[in-house]
Order: C-alpha cells, then structure tokens, then sequence
C-alpha cells in the first residue's frame, strides 16, 4: 500500500503485543488503525463530540469502532483476489457518515485519530466528484475566479438554478450558500517579511494567519482580532491569502479533507515558506478559524514536511489560546470595558477547538471582559462539518447532529447572542435558526474603545 501521509510516528505502534490486531497490509498505516482497543467508549451514551454519526444512528458501523473494524478486513485482504463489493460498500458508507470532527482523538483510550485516517481513506480512492472536487478547491477558486461570487448569489435567488445545482452537483437547495462579502480582507499597506529579516525585532511582535474562509466571507473577524491584539501592544504581521501576489496562501484543509493530499502538501509548502522568517524568530503565530489554524498544528505534520512543519506546529495558536496565555503575564493590559451585548451570551465551540482543549481559553478570555455573564453549550458536533452539511445526501444527518445538543440550547434562548469561532458553526447556525454569531474578536473588539487611527501593519 502507497500511502499518501507520512504515518511514521505510529512505526512503534503494537510492537511485541500479540493481541495488537494489526492488518497485513498498509504499514504504519494499519498501526494507526490498530490503535483501536475494542473497548465501546465510542458507542456509549454521553458528554462531549463523540461520535455525531453513532449518535444519530445507533449503527455500530458508523462509530469509529465500526470503522474500524471495517478497515482491518479492508486492510487485511488479499490484494491479489477479488474485492469484496459487500465490504467496499460497507466501507465507503461508514467513512461516508463521518464528519471528521476528531472527537475520538480527545475523547477515545486510544486516541484513535479516524480524522486523519479518513483522508488517507480518501486519498486511496480512485474517483473523486466533481462536487467534491469543486468544494475542495472552492477557496481558491474564489480568489481566481471573482465572477463565482455573482454566481453563488444567482443561485441564492433563483429556486431553478439552486435546483440545477442540487441535481447536478449534489449541493442542497435547501439551503442558502454563504456568500463573499463585497471586499476581501486584504491590508493596504503590507510590508513583506522576508524584506525586513535583517531589522531589530520589534517587543511583542506576533503574526495574524488569516485564512481564506474568514478572508473573504469574515473580513470582520480580521479587522477585529488585529484592532485586539494591537490594543494589547502587540505588532503585528498580517498574512493573509493575497500576501504573495503570485499564490493563493491556504493552509489546504479543504483539499486535506477531501483526500487530495499532494495539492493540500503542495499549499502546506507555500504557507511554511511564508511563514519561516517568523517561525526563525519565534513570533507567535495566531489564527482565528480553528479548522484552519489547527491544519498548521496537526495535520501539517502528517504531510512529510520536516523540521519545518514541526516548528511552525509549536507556535501555532488560536485566538483564544494565545490570548488566555498572554493574559497569565503580569504586563499584559487590555483596556476591556462591559460590552453592548445581550447577555447571557450563548458559546458554541468548534469541533476542532474542544479536540484541542480550547474552550478552557474561551473560558478565560471571555472572564476578562468586565460583567460578562456567558454560557457554554452543551453539544457534539454542528452537522455542517466543512462541507458535510451542504452535501445533498447528508442535510438530514446534518440536521440530526445539530438537533442533539446545539438547537434545542438555541431555542430555550431565542433572544441570546452567540459566539462561534468556526466558520462552518455559524453557517449552520444561521441557516438553522436565522442568527448570526458573533467570533471571540467581535466580542472583545465591541469591548474596546474603538481605534484612533487606521491600523497599521507592522
């Protein structure tokens, strides 16, 4: 088996365990299968993400045990016979149903990773949609392509076209697609890294990675993060997806989640470079859509890119993360006042977020706000998922996801605002209840008195 991601670090998985249960075939890669021990924590009943599939179906096959299970025959055919079409199918169902919310990462024994075993699932398949295709390169189109903005608002209006598009490409016309804001967040005024290498290092100098998603459909989140993080004494270097006039900069998560690993290797390389004369000087990297950020911590690392991934995956931080960190230190100040918000305000956590036990981070920087009364929603995964929830044969498992914690805590709350960092989160919630979310920078900017000059980019 040729796999696609670099699976060494599992290469002492089993060793000497006789009852480790790993596959003939696929290497490392069937070691990361084997993790699993059978033990059913995944098919309980209880707190936290996982799984949402299991959870909405009660099909064993579709926890990440099943998967499991279903992956070792897979793993442990033999390549010379037939296939097995009954196993196949099986197989593509159960990988089909999950949302590669990582919960079993954090939550399971063995911290089963079946997010990333997924994509290298994916990666092994010889066909791909078009849809999926499409949706996997859909930052970059957007940026190469303007007049697809115009399209996605025709489609939006027009029931007939949405129609076509759902027959056609399997995007739901039930729903409304999330449209680019009329101008990208892109600075002015931007002064290129490796062009100041040589200049002393300014105090308290991070970087703000900007990622496509909140690019172009957020520029808000931007503007705001930047107007907190310069109001704490922060300088500030903005990386955003036009800082190379002749590349898209894109941590590749939408084209990792499909399986198309070597052009997700390929835009990992474009931002690392980017990114290396800060990583050389150890500057904070700060991001604020948790999917995409924690591209750069995690899967970065499964890409084969070396000593340079393993670097820039240390100083990769969430908003919050690097926030709540800084505030631990007895020079940080943040002139935070009561905010114009309806309170109590509803926390909705990304997926990705309570995998990496960052709502402890929200947590605390939502306290440094003076009379901020908060509370955090109980609920596993939103159903939107990336793309999942737009995909015509997943609406309704979608919506049976956000049904098992996140809308009911909605609807006993119909006048609360809420936070939520994840772009696909908010998404879901708008469609889903008619509400806007506001990110953690909204909130904290709102707080702070409002800047006396326009930003500049350090």
């Amino acid at each position: 088996m040729d796999t696609k991601l670099d699976w060494s670090a599992y290469s002492e998985q089993g060793m000497g365990d006789a009852y480790a249960g790993i596959p003939k075939h696929g290497g490392d890669f069937a070691k990361a299968v084997a993790v699993c021990i059978n033990s059913g924590h995944c098919e309980r009943e209880q707190r936290g993400v996982m799984c949402p599939s299991f959870r909405i179906s009660q099909d064993p096959q579709q926890s990440p045990g099943g998967r499991v299970k279903l992956l070792k025959q897979w793993l442990n055919r033999d390549p010379k016979a037939e296939p097995d079409p009954q196993l196949q199918q099986a197989l593509a169902q159960s990988m089909d149903s999950c949302v590669a919310c990582k919960g079993c990462k954090r939550e399971c024994e063995s911290n089963l990773d079946i997010a990333q075993i997924k994509a290298e699932y994916l990666a092994q398949q010889a066909a791909m949609s078009r849809r999926d295709r499409l949706l996997a390169q859909l930052p970059y189109l957007l940026y190469r392509l303007p007049w697809l903005a115009k399209l996605i608002r025709l489609r939006n209006r027009w029931p007939l076209l949405a129609r076509l598009v759902d027959k056609y490409l399997g995007i739901s016309a039930q729903l409304t697609l999330p449209v680019p804001a009329n101008k990208a967040f892109a600075p002015k005024r931007q002064v290129f890294a490796p062009y100041r290498h040589a200049q002393p290092e300014p105090p308290q100098s991070v970087v703000l990675w900007v990622d496509p998603f909140t690019a172009l459909f957020k520029p808000q989140h931007a503007s705001d993060a930047l107007h907190v993080l310069r109001s704490a004494g922060y300088s500030v270097w903005v990386i955003h997806p036009q800082s190379r006039p002749d590349q898209i900069l894109d941590s590749g998560r939408s084209l990792f989640s499909k399986g198309l690993i070597e052009p997700a290797r390929q835009q990992a390389q474009q931002l690392l470079t980017v990114l290396a004369v800060h990583v050389h000087f150890k500057r904070p990297i700060i991001g604020l859509e948790p999917s995409a950020l924690l591209m750069l911590r995690e899967e970065f690392l499964s890409l084969g890119l070396g000593e340079a991934a393993e670097k820039t995956a240390q100083q990769a931080l969430l908003f919050e993360e690097f926030l709540a960190r800084e505030s631990q230190k007895s020079d940080f100040h943040l002139d935070l006042r009561p905010g114009p918000f309806k309170q109590p305000l509803l926390i909705h956590g990304h997926c990705h977020q309570k995998a990496v036990g960052a709502m402890k981070s929200m947590r605390r920087v939502l306290r440094l706000v003076p009379e901020l009364k908060f509370d955090f929603i109980e609920s596993s995964c939103c159903g939107m998922a990336g793309t999942f929830g737009l995909e015509s044969e997943h609406i309704e498992q979608a919506r049976a996801m956000a049904e098992q914690g996140l809308m009911p805590s909605l609807r006993a709350q119909p006048n609360a605002e809420i936070v939520s960092n994840g772009f696909a989160c908010s998404y879901q919630i708008s469609q889903l209840s008619g509400r806007q979310p506001m990110h953690l920078a909204n909130v904290l900017a709102g707080c702070l008195p409002a800047p006396k000059a326009k930003h500049r980019y350090y």
